[in-house]
């Protein structure tokens, strides 16, 4: 029996799971998949959990992914590429040797240097950030007997202006729990650009701009964070009091690709080829990667399919295809039943943007999993939980 193609991924996001699985049924490869979590994260449902969603909605545990397939799943967080050795060695002192590598780690929060925003402000890009960021509200009211009356979200992008949107609503909800009487309350979006969502047409941020302010927030655009404490964030040379500030206005790449001396561009994302390797049988994709639309979920799976692909026709000893970036539809819910999408030239906002979010979830799980999984991962994403606080028990 010929020897099996050893082919590790890292990374349990899209692009990781998407080159797996599709690579898991071709009896040429031994697949093993490594991530530093054991579940896969839902990053397009974050902001519901942190406003009342259930948890369960933005997470599916791996393994259960994997489900018959013959992908080994390994948990360890990936410190060395060895390359002389072709292995990547974990934290722990794990080696995992490779004929083909797959780098998928994904992105981390950036700061920029800002004095005190690390250890101030609240983040939601992983589950357990969205834990402590929904326990800080309902503590407001526990301790205080109040909401914090200033709320500031940073940063004008997708996941500032969803959040912001679903923010609303949400501490009415607590303020009813708990019984205190409505009361004003202060939520503004910052944006250091002159206008929300810079990268998509005007169209689209004028839109999602009039929605917000409909929606009762205060919008700061063209305002830099320059320092923040405890219970207040300098903007602009202006204090603005706030106990609680969510930072979602910065990203970097992995430390992983600097650290082990990978060519990397002006913002630090991995240099590729035509078909997406930064080395020779080391390939980068999704958000760690130097393409034109790097950064979204569906970039990534659709990094994970051409590598996957890439590697069967190598094995097949076919002519290689040449990677051509393909535009995402973008799809960004601002408040209850509205969206804004961007779909290639066409741009448009309303009720039907949101069917079409609602539709492009499911999509998203039934590209990772069974349709009957993916249905009940797409319901989840549809309940509401609040079990942070003694005083909220389930939404019935």
């Amino acid at each position: 029996m010929d020897k099996k193609l050893r082919v590790v991924v890292v990374g349990g996001g899209f692009g990781g799971i998407k080159t797996a699985l599709s690579l898991a049924d071709d009896k040429r490869c031994s697949v093993t998949l490594v991530s530093d979590h054991s579940h896969f994260r839902y990053y397009p449902a974050l902001y519901q959990a942190a406003t009342g969603g259930k948890m369960a909605g933005s997470r599916i545990r791996l393994s259960n992914l994997m489900g018959e397939s013959p992908v080994t799943f390994v948990r360890a967080t990936i410190k060395k590429l060895d390359r002389d050795k072709k292995q990547i060695v974990a934290n722990d002192g794990q080696t995992f040797p490779y004929d083909k590598l797959v780098l998928a780690l994904g992105s981390v929060t950036n700061y920029f240097g800002i004095k005190g925003l690390r250890e101030n402000s609240f983040d939601i890009k992983s589950l357990e950030e969205v834990q402590k960021f929904r326990q800080h509200l309902h503590a407001q009211f526990i301790k205080n007997g109040c909401p914090d009356l200033n709320y500031v979200i940073v940063g004008g992008g997708p996941t500032g202006i969803e959040l912001a949107g679903a923010l609303p609503s949400y501490l009415n909800e607590i303020m009813k729990k708990h019984e205190v009487a409505d009361c004003k309350l202060s939520i503004k979006l910052i944006e250091a650009a002159p206008r929300l969502l810079p990268r998509s047409p005007k169209k689209i941020s004028d839109a999602v701009f009039n929605r917000l302010k409909s929606l009762g927030i205060d919008i700061m655009l063209g305002s830099a964070v320059e320092g923040q404490t405890s219970d207040m964030l300098m903007v602009s040379g202006k204090p603005l009091v706030s106990h609680t500030v969510i930072w979602t206005a910065g990203i970097a790449n992995n430390p992983f690709f600097k650290d082990n001396n990978f060519t990397l561009t002006d913002r630090g994302k991995v240099e590729v080829d035509q078909q997406l390797q930064a080395e020779p049988n080391i390939f980068v994709i999704g958000d760690n990667a130097n393409t034109l639309f790097s950064g979204m979920a569906q970039t990534a799976l659709y990094d994970g399919e051409f590598v996957s692909n890439t590697i069967k026709r190598q094995l097949s000893q076919a002519e290689p295809e040449q990677y051509t970036p393909k535009k995402p539809i973008t799809v960004i819910p601002v408040g209850p039943h509205w969206a804004a999408v961007e779909w290639g030239t066409h741009c448009f906002t309303g009720f039907f943007g949101w069917i079409l979010r609602m539709i492009a979830d499911f999509v998203a799980f039934k590209d990772l999993t069974t349709v009957l999984r993916a249905s009940k991962q797409w319901l989840l994403t549809m309940r509401d939980e609040d079990t942070d606080c003694p005083d909220c028990g389930p939404k019935k």
